[in-house]
């Protein structure tokens, strides 16, 4: 069997301190997979330049320079991870065999990527690393992690437990995915609704080989409700059912007032009313918030902005620099 064209993509937002190290370890692990035939010597690493506001596109020109393994790609304005990801992906889908996202801070274990081809060589369309614990989390993020994936679980959402992404895709697998025409995307969610045959390599997550996190409580709050709102709309039924038990507490209410009044004992009611008033109140504007959210992402589908803008991308085959 011809061994696979792998194209490795990796989103890079402010990398310039992580990139040395993850280039060096992965030229050290292609190097290995091409020696020992399991991939083609064709495959590249996909560098994806976020809108970085750093040195990390002057890195990424040098890594190229350097070995001509390594393409670019550069973004003319921060897109997000998602995107980021997308863009990769698009610009390798009709050159690759298979292809393997993975983040720049090289936590997720490189040599998972071994399992990963041979679950491809065996039929699977869709491999999945996923984390086998998350004793180097802390306790905080730890928890609330596997409360998003119990949410998540109960809201419908089929997706794979202590699966990040870092994945492979074979290119039929890869084509279907980048089918999908939504704006606000979820990738977690998505994948798992391709069908395909799929796998999963478990690994140890490890420490950043250098740098910051780029993910911290504010973005990955935003992360769960973009997770949520894209891919379910069973909370907007929640807060239906939710809306039909304050209207039986109302009912309750009524009587009870009724009750107070016949009985001459309204000031004592007084506080209780003032409950319900403010409960409803914060009810209500929950719910408004809820369905804002869903008609916020009905405008941007509407819209059909890119999903990405590209500026400068460098890779053989289209000539080096701007499109």
């Amino acid at each position: 069997m011809k061994a696979p064209k792998l194209f490795i993509v990796i989103p890079c937002y402010n990398e310039q301190e992580a990139l040395p190290i993850t280039a060096k370890r992965l030229t050290a692990l292609t190097d290995d997979m091409i020696e020992r035939r399991l991939i083609d010597p064709a495959s590249r690493i996909v560098l994806v330049d976020d809108g970085s506001r750093d040195e990390t596109w002057r890195v990424i020109e040098g890594l190229r320079a350097e070995d001509g393994r390594f393409e670019g790609v550069k973004l003319a304005h921060n897109a997000g991870h998602m995107n980021a990801l997308w863009a990769g992906m698009t610009l390798c889908a009709d050159r690759c065999d298979c292809c393997v996202t993975i983040d720049a801070d090289l936590q997720d274990d490189v040599n998972a990527m071994y399992g990963f081809l041979e679950a491809f060589a065996a039929g699977a369309d869709v491999v999945y690393g996923v984390r086998s614990s998350r004793k180097t989390d802390t306790a905080f993020k730890r928890n609330t992690a596997q409360l998003f994936y119990r949410l998540m679980g109960r809201l419908g959402v089929e997706m794979v437990y202590n699966h990040a992404d870092y994945r492979l895709l074979s290119r039929r697998a890869l084509e279907a995915l980048l089918s999908f025409g939504e704006v606000n995307m979820f990738l977690r969610g998505m994948v798992p609704m391709l069908g395909f045959k799929s796998a999963k390599v478990y690994f140890e997550r490890g420490e950043r080989v250098a740098g910051e996190s780029k993910y911290p409580l504010k973005k990955m709050i935003a992360f769960a409700m973009e997770g949520v709102t894209s891919l379910s709309n069973k909370p907007i039924r929640y807060v239906l059912l939710l809306g039909a038990l304050c209207a039986l507490l109302g009912v309750v209410m009524a009587v009870y007032v009724i009750v107070s009044l016949v009985r001459g004992h309204t000031v004592a009611g007084w506080a209780s009313i003032m409950m319900s008033i403010w409960l409803l109140g914060g009810l209500q504007l929950m719910a408004l918030g809820l369905i804002g959210e869903y008609v916020g992402k009905i405008y941007l589908e509407t819209k059909r902005r890119p999903k990405f803008i590209l500026e400068e991308h460098l890779w053989e085959g289209t000539g080096d620099g701007k499109p």
